[in-house]
């Protein structure tokens, strides 16, 4: 089944199973993160479905808490045996209304058993995991591993034409490779680095060049923009969900028109991300931000978050031929538009890649500073883009523009899909004499019919 026929059913991809006698791709990817976490004093839970595939990732030994519960909780999963080796350590505020409690010296100690305790006493959505989210999620995201491009190759979608002055995008990822100013597009992009590769031909780990592939996206989208890189996804791409809410209040503090989150993540009992509850009380009073996240990569309508946040634009990948759902995206109410994520080219890394993936197990790759890669990753800062875009041709503020954005989106929405937005797409072609949308030729001017 090719990506067009599974994006008009809807049916999922096949399992990506492993190698004959050796781990899953997912598998490879959670023992990463698993070993990250350790290095820096972290416990990583791992929870499955009952047929085995990976449900949620989290924190073990911590929880996050409602305060107004906070109290009760505490006194509740405090151990009656004086003689405990550690006493149960004092709660942490993540943000106002939440907290991070520690399960060190609780009766549960485990925070499933903790949670499922919790659920029968107080009721559900009183207490959570603190979630791990990453840019590479149950499935891998990108749901691709990085292909090669010949050398020299030009981006795809390419540079918009102008765009994005003085709009300032802020894309929350894995951090920005040293060289990705060598690429005319990013020029001027700043942010925080990923380690320097070394040597020409050193080994490319998973998830380096994420980033920079990701601003790579959105420069093109809008040229002129202000885009900045913060590197918080540096431990195997991955974060804990009260880690991030925390320098996503910081980010507000930047001054950003568009903050753009290639990650996420499912949660137990489908339940919304406890820490980003929180944090919509302060997004809410910087009215002139909006957040786009990527949809993730697991062909399930099962919510992804933060993406599935109605105060999130949630973002979906269109297949290649731009005109069906990507057989590897989710989808689904919660998702507000697609976008071109499939087979996309932009700025990577330069050296080689060994493959993790079946059937290209072992396979090593050699890049030159370009990729083609898919996901819904990709997809988002196709958006993230079209919107800093928009903010300079309207002058709108970015959720204004984001919202403008969603209508257009809607009027031209494919059936079987939903709404769409398709690169340097203006919804009015004016006198070009190829389509903004498609780059086909149509004739006459007016607005886009592709």
């Amino acid at each position: 089944m090719d990506s067009a026929e599974a994006g008009r059913t809807g049916e999922p991809p096949p399992e990506r199973g492993p190698d004959e006698g050796g781990p899953s791709a997912v598998d490879i990817q959670i023992d990463l993160i698993v070993a990250e976490f350790k290095e820096k004093g972290i416990d990583v839970g791992v929870a499955r479905c009952p047929d085995g595939t990976l449900d949620f990732l989290f924190e073990e030994g911590v929880i996050l808490v409602r305060d107004a519960y906070l109290r009760e909780v505490a006194e509740f999963l405090r151990a009656r045996d004086t003689d405990a080796a550690e006493q149960p350590r004092p709660a942490t505020g993540v943000l106002p209304g939440v907290s991070h409690l520690s399960l060190v010296g609780s009766r549960f100690p485990r925070v499933l058993e903790a949670l499922d305790e919790i659920d029968a006493r107080f009721g559900v959505g009183v207490a959570t995991p603190s979630h791990i989210l990453s840019v590479t999620p149950v499935h891998p995201c990108p749901a691709t591993e990085p292909e090669e491009v010949p050398r020299g190759s030009f981006p795809d979608p390419g540079p918009c034409e102008g765009g994005g002055s003085g709009a300032f995008v802020l894309v929350i990822d894995t951090g920005l490779l040293h060289d990705a100013d060598d690429h005319p597009w990013l020029a001027g992009v700043t942010g925080q680095l990923d380690p320097p590769p070394g040597i020409p031909e050193s080994p490319i780990r998973g998830y380096t060049g994420h980033g920079t592939f990701v601003a790579g996206v959105a420069r093109c989208m809008a040229p002129s923009s202000r885009v900045r890189v913060s590197r918080d996804f540096d431990r195997a791409g991955a974060l804990s969900e009260h880690e991030l809410v925390k320098r996503l209040r910081q980010a507000l503090g930047l001054g950003a028109d568009v903050i753009n989150l290639s990650a996420g993540g499912t949660t137990r009992k489908n339940l919304p991300l406890l820490s980003f509850v929180a944090f919509w009380e302060t997004y809410r009073h910087y009215k002139g931000v909006v957040l786009v996240a990527s949809a993730g990569n697991n062909s399930t309508r099962r919510p992804f978050w933060p993406a599935a946040f109605p105060q999130v634009v949630g973002v979906g990948a269109l297949a290649a031929n731009r005109r069906a759902r990507a057989v590897f995206s989710d989808f689904g109410p919660w998702v507000d538009v697609y976008a071109p994520g499939e087979s996309l080219v932009n700025a990577y890394a330069t050296g080689t890649y060994t493959c993790r993936e079946p059937p290209h197990s072992g396979q090593v790759r050699h890049f030159h500073g370009m990729a083609r890669w898919s996901g819904t990753s990709f997809a988002a800062p196709l958006v993230a883009g079209l919107i800093a875009a928009r903010i300079t041709r309207t002058g709108e503020d970015g959720r204004r523009a984001a919202s403008s954005l969603l209508a257009q989106a809607r009027a031209q929405h494919i059936p079987g899909v939903g709404p769409v937005l398709w690169p340097c797409d203006t919804g009015d072609c004016g006198d070009r004499v190829s389509c903004c949308c498609c780059g086909s030729r149509h004739g006459a001017a007016g607005h886009c019919r592709c």
